[in-house]
């Protein structure tokens, strides 16, 4: 079974200086490259069965967002934001040393490849966004908010897959395996037990977040879609509380109007495991060959 090498950079943050670790896929000099983020409280190990479809044409690189897996903590908990994350990917495209590359954001991770797609000579050519937009629903958010963050131990990786079930309902995923695949990959041992494998307070920002200052993101990020020039997939879980029907139809009419591909049953985020999520973004990213 084809295995990631792995790889590090280090960035910067008013804070100091972090190391960024990456996980590659294919051959490591291909200049076709496709950047997989991932969501708030994941790892770059959710894309690796979408990688192992596409490495044998392109090189995947799946980072750990500082404060995740193994890439440094920030000093700063307020610095865990969107500006923060797309100075850090800039530097890891400089690694790569190559000028444009294709992206596939799951929520937080689309939110970064908004933030960079929509600036001024932005290296992205293709962009995925996995059941993410410019307009966040505050319910959806409130409903992260009660457990990204909290203090939470497991006894045994049953005990923790039977509460990523409850937190991650909306995966819907369809198998006891791959739920443990799922969750396996969030954990980090501790003494007998597993913890999450993240820095706590990137809850930080989501906290600390007032109304206003919501509404103004949400106007900046409409801003950035608006100026998307790269072709744009975006994914919908049909069943999503992040992002709804409405929000969708919006983006269809603005920006990019990225081409949708809808998931029946699935809420926030699929997850790129099955075939039939990972065919549609296999197509379009491979389309620009």
């Amino acid at each position: 079974m084809m295995e990631p090498s792995e790889g590090a950079v280090q960035c910067l943050s008013p804070a100091g200086l972090h190391t960024l670790r990456y996980t590659q896929w294919g051959d490591p000099h291909n200049p076709r490259v496709v950047v997989c983020v991932h969501g708030l409280a994941r790892t770059g190990r959710d894309f690796d069965r979408l990688a192992r479809v596409l490495a044998p044409q392109v090189r995947v690189v799946c980072p750990d967002v500082a404060g995740r897996g193994r890439s440094d903590w920030l000093g700063q908990p307020l610095l865990y934001q969107i500006p923060q994350y797309v100075a850090d990917m800039v530097t890891l495209i400089a690694r790569l040393d190559v000028a444009t590359v294709s992206w596939v954001g799951t929520s937080m991770g689309g939110l970064i490849g908004m933030g960079l797609a929509g600036m001024k000579n932005s290296p992205i050519s293709r962009l995925v966004l996995n059941d993410v937009g410019p307009r966040l629903e505050a319910a959806a958010l409130a409903r992260i908010g009660t457990y990204v963050g909290k203090p939470v131990r497991f006894a045994s990786l049953d005990e923790a897959v039977a509460y990523t079930r409850t937190i991650g309902a909306g995966f819907a995923l369809r198998s006891e395996a791959d739920w443990r695949e799922m969750t396996a990959s969030t954990l980090v041992p501790d003494g007998d037990g597993f913890i999450f494998h993240y820095d706590p307070a990137i809850s930080a920002p989501l906290r600390a977040m007032t109304p206003e200052a919501a509404a103004a993101a949400e106007g900046q990020l409409w801003s950035l879609f608006d100026a998307i020039t790269a072709p744009t997939l975006l994914l919908h879980g049909a069943q999503s509380d992040l992002l709804t029907q409405a929000t969708v139809r919006e983006m269809q009419q603005r920006g990019p109007r990225p081409a949708v591909h809808s998931f029946a049953g699935v809420g926030h985020a699929p997850m790129l495991f099955d075939a039939d999520q990972i065919e549609p973004v296999r197509e379009f990213l491979l389309a620009a060959a």
